[in-house]
């Protein structure tokens, strides 16, 4: 089976490219290049029937939206409607992050309901099942192989975090340490057995299966700062570039991927991180978490992050996590994922009108209905529509206009006659 990334080195334009560059308004001979050069992906399992997305360069911006069960708060039906949630309001893709419950049943109705690409972090599954520090290398292994067989569009691999690393991180520590779950496992597990990095080590393993099933790498940001604090230290930056590296070897192996980035970062420093990952990494998709501005809107986060990744996305991001008012404080309700989608496709779309014109055009018609004081047309067009009726219904008034100017409307007074 030849991958999408191995048939574009070849001048192929597949079914999978030609659909994204019509989904995108662009030219398919450019998408094609950009995904031979590494610099795009398309994510789409060969055993998964749903439309495939672009994610890199040229293209619109991406959002992510994770959903998952936990010991403390097991659902699996509220997760799918969180997913279904997510998708409505604007997700491209959903990643199941799910620690309890029937995992495989949960991945499988998530593949055959969820018309979006899914990604997943296999080695979650071990800690269902066992100590993690107990777990053997063929095991952590085979849990990234079963999830691709399943259909699995794109798969988090903590491969970064190496152990050389991890020994400086437990001599020095950060002020708010380790805050990826899928990279503290394996940073325990390394001290714990005194062994590398298993996923590191093993690779070759991964891209194999990579290869038969188009499966997209998500190279995952084990050390990605937690903090402002933490921002573009030691450890975030070596691990950077032990990920660019494997960026290297995954492109030469004919597998597509995407590097995962912070985080916390200082507004006046997302530029330069952004930079920093497109130079290391050589230019591959990057896919942020926010990142957030500042660590005191613990209830407020999914606004934080929503500005951090619209200066993100402007400076190079390709792919936005979502992060929900929950963040930081538990797992999140429906309308928290509600809330956390709308805001960080707000954010997208701030930026891909500065690439797409077109786009333009549901803002103008917005605009005009606005001018028109045309509530029905306003919210058939806004992203949230069903919220922006029920704030007006709450406030209407006995003018055609709102209750915050009522007869002194200017879009009334300034009309032409």
């Amino acid at each position: 089976m030849s991958t999408q990334i191995f048939s574009a080195k070849k001048g192929k334009i597949t079914d999978e490219i030609k659909l994204a560059a019509i989904s995108e308004r662009i030219d398919p001979k450019k998408l094609m290049k950009s995904i031979a050069k590494g610099h795009t992906v398309i994510t789409k399992n060969t055993k998964h029937d749903i439309e495939p997305k672009a994610i890199g360069s040229l293209v619109s911006v991406k959002i992510n939206a994770n959903i998952g069960t936990s010991k403390a708060f097991n659902d699996a039906e509220e997760e799918f409607e969180k997913a279904k949630i997510a998708v409505k309001y604007g997700s491209d893709t959903i990643m199941d992050l799910s620690t309890a419950g029937n995992l495989k049943e949960m991945r499988k109705h998530l593949l055959d309901k969820i018309p979006v690409p899914l990604g997943t972090v296999p080695i979650y599954d071990i800690c269902q099942k066992k100590s993690f520090l107990d777990a053997t290398e063929d095991e952590i292994i085979d849990v990234f192989l079963s999830h691709m067989e399943l259909g699995i569009d794109f798969i988090t691999v903590h491969a970064g975090i190496t152990k050389n690393v991890a020994e400086k991180y437990s001599k020095k520590g950060r002020l708010a340490g380790i805050v990826s779950r899928g990279g503290a496992l394996l940073y325990q597990w390394m001290l714990h057995n005194d062994k590398e990095n298993p996923l590191y080590s093993n690779f070759s393993e991964i891209l194999k299966t990579a290869n038969e099933f188009d499966v997209v790498l998500s190279l995952g940001d084990a050390l990605r700062p937690g903090s402002l604090n933490d921002a573009g230290d030691y450890f975030q930056i070596a691990e950077l570039k032990t990920l660019g590296k494997l960026v290297e070897i995954a492109h030469k192996n004919n597998v597509q991927c995407i590097v995962e980035g912070p985080g916390h970062v200082p507004i006046n420093k997302i530029a330069e991180q952004m930079k920093m990952e497109k130079k290391y990494c050589h230019n591959a998709p990057f896919y942020v978490l926010g990142p957030l501005v500042t660590d005191i809107g613990a209830g407020y986060d999914h606004i934080t992050a929503a500005i951090g990744g619209a200066i993100a996305a402007m400076n190079g991001a390709d792919f936005l996590c979502y992060v929900t008012p929950s963040e930081h404080l538990g797992l999140p309700s429906i309308e928290d994922v509600r809330a956390g989608t709308v805001a960080t496709k707000i954010a997208a779309h701030a930026v891909n009108l500065t690439r797409f014109k077109h786009l333009a055009k549901r803002d103008n018609e917005v605009s005009k209905a606005r001018f028109d004081l045309n509530w029905k047309k306003q919210f058939e067009l806004l992203l949230d529509g069903e919220k922006a009726r029920e704030i007006y219904c709450s406030k209407k008034s006995s003018f055609d206009s709102c209750t915050m100017c009522a007869d002194l409307c200017p879009m009334k007074l300034s009309k032409i006659k």
